[in-house]
């Protein structure tokens, strides 16, 4: 407390809201998901964090005080009545990869969770989606393990990933990494991403099967046939790659 206000208040009261829509809008389950956001002061960057056991024991219902601070460098809590989730290895280890990055956000979106537990990338489709490019399934590791964060971690330095970018955790989830001027405005960035790439894995599910039962011959985006099936089994990235149009977000 400082002067008799909670230590980042506005950035804890934002976490709060976004946990309860991510909840209602069903972007994640019970069994678990975690979101966080860099901020600092007086030179020193903290973690915004939820804490563990938001969804299975709080129903995603958070009030500000339960969203930790965590110091950085430290993992310690140096705010926060909640208690510190074991994804923390991952959120950091994003940090750490990439400067850019100033928000993480693992969730359980339902559609997004198919194409997470198929192996295949999940192909994407949509206008909205396309600054996002491709979406790959990492190899599989435990949740929560040191070896979860490393392949993440590695994956995001190895390939030089542009932020914002989305992988999918082979049967665990899907993982945001997004920028902005804050970490608060990439936070929000990040919730955007997590609800237009959950209607296009929908869309990338329907397309699928469309050309199983030959409706369509290859997945269509933006007014081109960009790939097919054969693509799909290869593991190949499928995303549009024409130039995006100028305007919007």
């Amino acid at each position: 407390m400082s002067d008799g206000r909670m230590l980042f208040e506005r950035e804890r009261k934002d976490m709060a809201n976004i946990v309860r829509l991510i909840f209602t809008r069903k972007l994640t389950n019970v069994a678990g998901g975690n979101f966080s956001f860099l901020a600092k002061k007086e030179g020193k960057q903290y973690i915004i964090m939820t804490p563990t056991m938001m969804s299975e024991a709080y129903l995603g219902d958070l009030s500000a005080a339960q969203v930790l601070v965590v110091d950085l460098e430290t993992r310690e809590v140096v705010s926060g009545v909640g208690n510190l989730t074991r994804e923390i290895n991952m959120h950091q280890a994003c940090y750490q990869a990439n400067p850019k990055i100033k928000a993480v956000l693992h969730a359980h979106a339902p559609n997004a969770m198919f194409w997470a537990t198929s192996g295949l990338p999940m192909p994407n489709l949509t206008e909205a989606t396309q600054k996002v490019g491709p979406v790959p399934v990492m190899s599989f590791a435990p949740n929560c393990s040191e070896e979860l964060a490393d392949i993440t971690s590695s994956y995001i330095k190895e390939n030089n990933l542009p932020v914002p970018h989305m992988l999918l955790l082979d049967s665990h989830g899907v993982l945001i990494n997004a920028t902005g001027d804050t970490g608060m405005t990439a936070i929000h960035k990040a919730l955007a991403i997590l609800d237009t790439v959950e209607w296009n894995a929908e869309i990338a599910y329907k397309q699928t099967i469309f050309q199983a039962l030959g409706i369509m011959d290859n997945y269509h985006s933006k007014g081109d046939d960009i790939a097919d099936l054969d693509d799909l089994k290869a593991n190949q990235a499928i995303y549009n790659k024409a130039e995006i149009a100028a305007g919007g977000d």
